[in-house]
């Protein structure tokens, strides 16, 4: 209800998902709702388990969070309580997101949700290729309670095409977006991240950011740190690494580091919420991944103005190799090879002047082809076509 108690007119988006944390698909959802104009939509965040304290990323005070506490195991006994739910908010879209919230699709169909999405963001690492058959079963099964699919990398939109067999007039494939105001390039090359105990004169720092899950295979990174000063020993009194995030590999990378006698080289101050400052004060940004579907944090450097070193998983390629002027803005790597990115962090570092200008080439790129705007208006796109009934995919 609206202040004066009629109802609002404004159709309402339940975005469903396993978890709101600190997470790129999390952020994305943060992205969409503060920055779609708000007469347009009202939105929901539903999540299967819990809502953290992630939920202050989001600017507006009309979203309702709900946490629906769901232990482990199948969401079968929560169809019920979902049912209910999606009567009690009459949502006009239901999107989902991932294999996990998949399963919501069932009662939104039977309360009669009107337009049910799914989107794809990336794998997990129980199926690192997609070839996991329990999963592709899943997704069939739940495939006639689909409207529509959103794929986030090529990669996924053929996967959902070729394996799944969504036909191309029920699918997009769309790119996340990126905040190009609040991620921006340092100002200038003494911006250090607080906290930081390598100073930027004299140093050239190579990291990343994001949650120290298998997933994200960090300890690849600290191990390649090893061998790029093993490569080249001259790099130790300038090359620093820093790991930004907390998680059960956090450990492990630093047992890597201790035991190599270069753990006062490195820097694992565990999970930070000044994620633009921490970039800025990065010289190259490496994101050594299993999985991926379009990587926020990529964009996030691209727009920060940092080369990428990513390994060629999900659709990192698709925005590291985006160029179409000869230039790039990085490298893709193989996954699970420390020796490959080790030779990249110190060809690299090597030559900083070439590195600064792959990252004013990502930078260009994040500007023109992974705005806010673009990612805002695709989504808004997609849910205003499917609202028209003369437009909605044929079953």
């Amino acid at each position: 209800m609206t202040a004066d108690h009629r109802p609002d007119p404004r159709p309402l988006v339940a975005h469903v998902m396993y978890r709101f944390a600190t997470g790129g698909l999390e952020n994305g959802i943060v992205n969409l709702i503060n920055h779609m104009p708000p007469e347009h939509y009202r939105h929901a965040v539903i999540a299967l388990t819990e809502v953290t304290d992630f939920r202050h990323r989001i600017q507006r005070d009309d979203v309702e969070f709900i946490a629906l506490n769901k232990p482990p195991g199948q969401t079968l006994w929560l169809f019920p309580e979902l049912y209910r739910l999606f009567r009690r908010l009459r949502p006009a879209i239901v999107h989902s997101r991932n294999l996990a919230a998949l399963e919501v699709q069932l009662p939104a169909w039977a309360a009669g949700v009107p337009v049910r999405i799914h989107g794809e963001h990336g794998r997990d690492v129980g199926d690192l290729d997609g070839s996991n058959v329990a999963y592709q079963r899943v997704r069939r099964f739940y495939k006639p309670f689909v409207s529509y699919y959103l794929a986030l990398s090529r990669d996924l939109a053929q996967y959902l095409h070729g394996i799944i067999r969504i036909p191309p007039n029920k699918m997009l494939q769309v790119y996340n977006g990126v905040d190009t105001i609040r991620f921006h390039p340092a100002l200038d090359n003494d911006c250090a991240t607080p906290g930081c105990p390598f100073p930027r004169a004299g140093h050239w720092l190579v990291g990343t950011v994001g949650r120290m899950q298998t997933v994200k295979d960090q300890p690849t990174l600290a191990r390649a740190f090893v061998q790029a000063l093993e490569i080249a020993p001259e790099l130790r009194s300038r090359l620093r690494l820093v790991l930004i995030g907390d998680g059960p590999l956090r450990s492990e990378c630093q047992a890597i580091l201790t035991a190599a006698g270069v753990a006062d080289l490195a820097w694992l101050p565990g999970e930070r919420g000044d994620v633009p400052e921490v970039m800025r004060g990065l010289d190259c940004f490496v994101l050594p991944s299993l999985a991926e579907g379009i990587s926020n944090t990529i964009l996030e450097a691209m727009a920060c103005g940092l080369p990428v070193i990513a390994t060629n998983v999900g659709g990192n390629a698709d925005l590291v190799a985006a160029g179409t002027s000869g230039k790039i803005s990085g490298d893709i790597i193989p996954a699970g090879d420390p020796e490959t990115m080790a030779q990249a962090i110190v060809r690299f570092a090597a030559a900083p002047e070439s590195s600064r200008a792959m990252g004013r080439e990502g930078r260009r790129l994040a500007e023109e082809k992974f705005s806010m705007q673009a990612m805002v208006a695709a989504y808004q796109g997609t849910y205003d076509k499917l609202l028209h009934p003369s437009v909605l995919p044929r079953e």
